[in-house]
């Protein structure tokens, strides 16, 4: 057999989205020859995903003309040749457009492919002794054998010109059995899970998703965050992404001996939990944070600036963001003022605004409405378009306001005189009253999401629609 030596490391995509075919870098001289087989910060820096392998297979094929396949396998396999030739074959047994999808290529010691999960694998060896060799990135079981899908090597619609036929070649009986593409049933892909999927934002999600079988919601009842049960009874390689829509809100009561426990064990413990499971199983990790985080003495507030919180609540809120930041794979979406399904500040001034009463609010605060459609639009952005992972600031656009600009703006949209609400400071409105401290200046700086490619609407527009839902639906 003959090597082509001194080859550049270099990536060829093929027809299969995600099946990457590889030159490999082969060293010879009269006494053999040497090659970095799998090399992660070369590869994964030449664009293969980091798919942590933890097991090493190899297949050792005695004669020419041995044929395997095709198997579709729940991981991600990295393939190459130790030893002989082969003529590879694959298809996509996915769901989704690329369905049925075919690839084939003769690889010899100096190739590799990276194969994903549910991409259906075969081979035929073209010389004796070929030595087949392919890493993993789960442990091989009897019940991972049963998510298997199969395609026959025989099938018409693939359509792959073997060069040994197969009346020829040596088949396993199993292998002869398999369906053709007809009756296969698609592999489904890895799902999402939406915890705390009973509040505002999981709402907001639930009806971003609905009807999407990729995406599974989980309440208190579907899954305790504060319980390790539900953690060790979920099967998490059939998970991709964990959206943590579950938080604990209540800013003034977490300045309780009671609200203080709570606070933290929603905020960080839960999350801890989280961030342990995304990092044991190589999950995303999206988490909701706050610009409680932050002091609120600067102007605008980026992703890069140092925590700052002045209550327990942010205090939580950055534990949780500190803790999430470890996880390789993650987004942390920064929100401020969120409005959605349910109590909020919005419904309440409308409410006021009904029964004729003039209320005092807050002027000194300034920042912008996050209604919890556009968080869930932008979080679905970050995960389907694959910007980078980390923190992104996430509210509504347009010009900052005040609590009370805000209120005047809905008494407006109410048909009620904006003159109908009096300003007044935090200090005056608080007196008196057991209260948190809150920022003052709570304006998120969104240049980093709108450069993924995501534009917040401006929260004036939202806040019309969100009114007219609101009296259409009454």
């Amino acid at each position: 057999m003959s090597i082509e030596f001194s080859k550049k490391l270099t990536a060829h995509e093929t027809p299969i989205p995600g099946v990457v075919l590889y030159d490999l870098p082969v060293h010879g001289d009269n006494r053999g020859w040497f090659k970095e087989n799998w090399q992660r910060e070369k590869m994964v820096a030449l664009g293969l995903p980091d798919f942590r392998p933890v097991q090493n297979n190899i297949s050792f094929n005695e004669k020419a003309g041995t044929t395997r396949g095709i198997h579709a396998e729940p991981w991600d396999k990295f393939i190459s040749i130790a030893t002989g030739k082969i003529f590879g074959a694959w298809v996509d047994l996915r769901e989704g457009p690329s369905f049925g999808a075919v690839f084939t290529a003769e690889l010899d010691p100096s190739q590799a492919i990276f194969i994903p999960r549910g991409v259906g694998n075969a081979f035929q060896t073209l010389e004796d002794n070929t030595a087949y060799t392919y890493l993993v990135n789960d442990h091989w079981s009897a019940d991972a054998q049963g998510q298997y899908t199969f395609l026959n090597l025989a099938d018409e619609t693939a359509g792959i010109s073997w060069p040994v036929p197969l009346e020829e070649a040596e088949l396993s009986d199993k292998d002869k059995a398999h369906p053709r593409i007809a009756d296969v049933v698609p592999m489904p892909s890895k799902k999402i899970l939406v915890v705390g999927a009973d509040g505002q934002l999981g709402k907001a999600l639930r009806e971003l998703y609905d009807g999407d079988a990729a995406v599974e919601f989980a309440g208190r009842a579907g899954f305790d965050l504060a319980s390790e049960a539900s953690f060790a009874e979920r099967n998490w390689k059939n998970y991709s992404t964990i959206i943590n829509a579950a938080a604990y809100t209540a800013v003034d009561t977490a300045e309780t001996a009671e609200g203080r426990a709570a606070a933290w064990a929603v905020n960080v413990a839960a999350v801890s939990r989280l961030a342990r499971t995304a990092v044991e199983h190589d999950l995303t990790l999206v988490q909701v944070s706050s610009d409680y985080v932050f002091d609120g003495v600067r102007e605008s507030h980026d992703e890069g600036e140092p925590f700052t919180p002045l209550g327990v609540y942010g205090q939580t809120k950055a534990a949780g963001d500190a803790v999430v930041s470890v996880v390789p794979r993650h987004y942390i979406v920064r929100t401020s003022w969120v409005i959605g399904e349910g109590n909020n500040f919005v419904r309440t001034m409308a409410s006021l605004a009904g029964r004729g009463i003039e209320p005092a609010v807050v002027n000194d605060q300034i920042g912008r409405l996050s209604f919890t459609e556009d968080i869930a639009a932008g979080i679905q952005h970050l995960l389907e378009s694959g910007a980078e992972y980390g923190t992104y600031n996430l509210s509504n656009d347009g010009e900052p306001q005040s609590w009370a600009d805000i209120a005047a703006d809905v008494y407006e949209l109410s048909g009620r005189p904006r003159s109908a609400v009096t300003g007044v400071s935090t200090e005056e409105y608080f007196k008196g009253k057991a209260a948190a401290p809150r920022p003052l200046n709570s304006v998120l700086d969104l240049g980093k999401v709108k450069n993924s490619g995501f534009k917040p609407r401006p929260a004036r527009d939202v806040l019309e629609a969100y009114l007219g839902q609101r009296t259409a639906a009454e």
